[in-house]
């Protein structure tokens, strides 16, 4: 988890433990279900908490803030930024259900408290308001704003950002920006985090 350290500093041991606890947790969790990549396994920290923290980095989510991930998958980006805002709370959603076993195990082996796990597709949650989403290469972007549009509050629960939907997306992303209708303000990864493998990622920004 070095690599984590070379970007932020000031966490508690708290936080530094769940971090460095990520790297087994996940290994022995994938020897059962895939849930990241074979290849990607031995890279946890850089490809898959490091770059859920581009969100972290981006925007510094208020106290009290309520946020949910869609199609959370492992647990990215919302096991990562539920330990690095431990005073926010999270909702990872998910519609396959074996994959949220392995969220609920992680969070509950670190000792999260400001997470709560729905198995539901998030166009199906009538009950909760959220102040963001969150989300990392799910679906398109025009999906993610449909169905995150309806459950997200107006306000301004961060420094940077009103309330809104920020996601992780790669690639040449015209094409897909067009056909969404929306104008989103991207912030390229590499600007971030100085690494070769997030050339042509971005942190996608659209305000309630």
């Amino acid at each position: 988890m070095d690599i984590i350290l070379q970007y932020f500093s000031d966490f508690t041991e708290t936080q530094l433990a769940q971090f460095g606890a990520l790297q087994k947790l996940y290994s022995d969790w994938n020897e059962k279900i895939n849930v990241i990549s074979r290849k990607d396994i031995e890279s946890l920290y850089e490809r898959h908490v490091l770059h859920s923290l581009a969100i972290a980095a981006a925007a510094n989510f208020n106290d009290g803030c309520e946020i949910v991930d869609i199609g959370t998958g492992g647990g990215f980006p919302g096991i990562p930024l539920a330990i690095f805002f431990p005073n926010v709370r999270f909702l990872l959603a998910d519609s396959i259900g074996k994959k949220l076993k392995v969220v609920e195990d992680i969070a509950a082996a670190i000792g999260l408290k400001n997470v709560e796990v729905r198995h539901t597709r998030v166009e199906d949650i009538k009950d909760r308001k959220f102040d963001f989403a969150v989300s990392r290469a799910v679906a398109p972007l025009g999906d993610l704003w449909k169905w995150a549009k309806p459950i997200l509050r107006t306000g301004h629960q961060s420094e940077e950002y009103g309330n809104g939907l920020i996601c992780l997306k790669g690639g040449d992303l015209s094409q897909e920006f067009a056909e969404s209708g929306l104008r989103p303000r991207m912030l390229p990864v590499n600007m971030l985090f100085d690494e070769p493998g997030f050339d042509e990622k971005y942190v996608v920004y659209v305000p309630r």
